[in-house]
């Protein structure tokens, strides 16, 4: 079976006949071709919030999603109200998976440690909630209830004082009713009809109805992408979470891998948006074929078949010398969900440090993760994830430190402490220790 408006032959390709440049444009990321007319846009939509606070906001929302929009702020009683119109096995489904999500995140709590590090001198490493966070939810042409649960939870668990969540509506002002049982599992009853650039804004700098938050979480399309970047550069914005934009997902196959399973979790990430990305990477030009026309075959069936394919046609199918070739190209590309479909695949899948998230075996499809195995589906893109951690508990948390010393306990540090400030030439730092061993007990 074919699809005529979607040329997979074309998106084949063989790693050894590439040059270093032909690599590296195969594997970068469709958004980031863009990223200078999209960041000039950005810009304008949040400095327009900064200027306007509510009524930007509003504007762009009638603008975007609902033209009779008038109050950001989803009252109490249309949010009980669409809560009781969600189907029964909906509500079983949420409730599962906030089940395995709460108990991955619970386990993640952090523990305050205390240390002598010398006689007399105590330090400590402490742990405080984040008083105020702002979820983003994205909305668009998916209702993702599942990404309420990833930020609710650990907001919930830590405790965070203020907790708020914004998502864009619908022609009618409502949000769905799946968001909103999820956000009332959470604890969460702030909730703002917004997205976009724009959302971003409001809760990084605050407008009449949004107060300001301290930091923002949630993924969201290449705008909102932009827009948390430009915030958190700004020290009058906000903290983000991380670079979390279009989804990402590449699979490591072997000639013994399941071409129909491979193509289901390439297609799952697809679907997402016409901005994702997906590649497979195969020593078995056999799998690449068979992937291929599996491809062709399952994504006739699907009810996103145009977002699909066009992401698809920023994808790859690779063919490489072996399994290690395999590994670096992974690791240099780090992906956002990693698919290890190998015989072998716990062992390899030690290789593979570079990576949002790894779904290791043929019986782990990506979109478990997505949903209900408990892991954080709250991932970095762009490549971020060289460097970036998958969203966990911690991130709703900040770290600080205390110390407590005798007099004793100075007095042993003292040699080092005014010799490392005469050193540096601060003889305030050292006079700051003398004077104190030089008063009588």
């Amino acid at each position: 079976m074919s699809d005529t408006t979607l040329n997979l032959a074309e998106r084949c390709f063989v790693w050894s006949e590439l040059d270093t440049a032909q690599q590296q444009a195969l594997l970068q990321r469709p958004t980031q071709k863009v990223s200078a007319a999209l960041t000039q846009s950005v810009n304008e939509i949040v400095e327009s919030v900064r200027q306007q606070g509510d009524a930007a906001v509003l504007r762009l929302t009638q603008k975007f999603d609902c033209p009779d929009l008038t109050e950001l702020r989803y009252p109490a009683e249309r949010i009980a109200a669409q809560v009781q119109q969600l189907a029964p096995e909906t509500k079983a489904a949420i409730d599962t998976a906030y089940g395995t999500i709460r108990r991955f995140h619970e386990a993640q709590q952090p523990q305050a440690i205390s240390v002598e590090t010398a006689p007399g001198i105590e330090c400590q490493m402490r742990y405080a909630p984040l008083s105020a966070v702002g979820l983003y939810v994205p909305g668009g042409t998916a209702v993702l209830p599942s990404t309420a649960l990833m930020l609710g939870i650990p907001a919930q668990i830590a405790g965070c004082q203020r907790v708020v969540l914004v998502s864009p509506p619908d022609a009618n002002g409502d949000l769905a009713p799946a968001i909103l049982y999820a956000a009332q599992k959470c604890g969460i009853t702030e909730i703002y009809r917004c997205g976009g650039a724009q959302a971003i804004a409001a809760l990084a700098y605050g407008t009449e109805s949004i107060a300001k938050v301290n930091k923002i979480f949630g993924p969201g399309n290449s705008y909102v992408t932009a827009a948390k970047q430009m915030v958190s550069q700004d020290p009058q914005g906000a903290a983000i979470d991380m670079p979390a934009g279009p989804s990402e997902l590449l699979v490591i196959a072997d000639a013994d891998a399941n071409p129909a399973f491979v193509a289901a979790d390439l297609l799952s990430q697809a679907e997402h948006g016409s901005d994702s990305q997906v590649v497979l990477l195969s020593p078995a030009a056999s799998q690449i074929e068979a992937v291929k026309n599996e491809l062709y075959q399952q994504l006739s069936s699907l009810s996103r078949a145009d977002i699909a394919r066009q992401a698809l046609a920023n994808s790859a199918l690779i063919e490489v010398a072996d399994l290690a070739e395999a590994v670096a190209i992974s690791q240099d590309y780090a992906p956002e969900h990693l698919s290890v479909q190998t015989a072998n695949a716990d062992a390899l899948a030690e290789q593979l440090t570079h990576a949002g998230s790894l779904f290791i075996g043929p019986y782990t499809p990506e979109s478990g993760g997505d949903y209900a195995t408990g892991t954080n589906h709250v991932l970095p893109t762009y490549g971020f994830a060289n460097t970036v951690s998958s969203l966990g508990l911690l991130d709703f948390y900040r770290r600080y430190t205390s110390q407590r010393a005798t007099r004793d306990g100075l007095a042993g540090l003292a040699q080092a402490i005014v010799g490392l400030a005469e050193a540096e030439g601060l003889d305030a730092h050292a006079r700051a220790v003398t004077i104190r061993l030089e008063q009588d007990i």
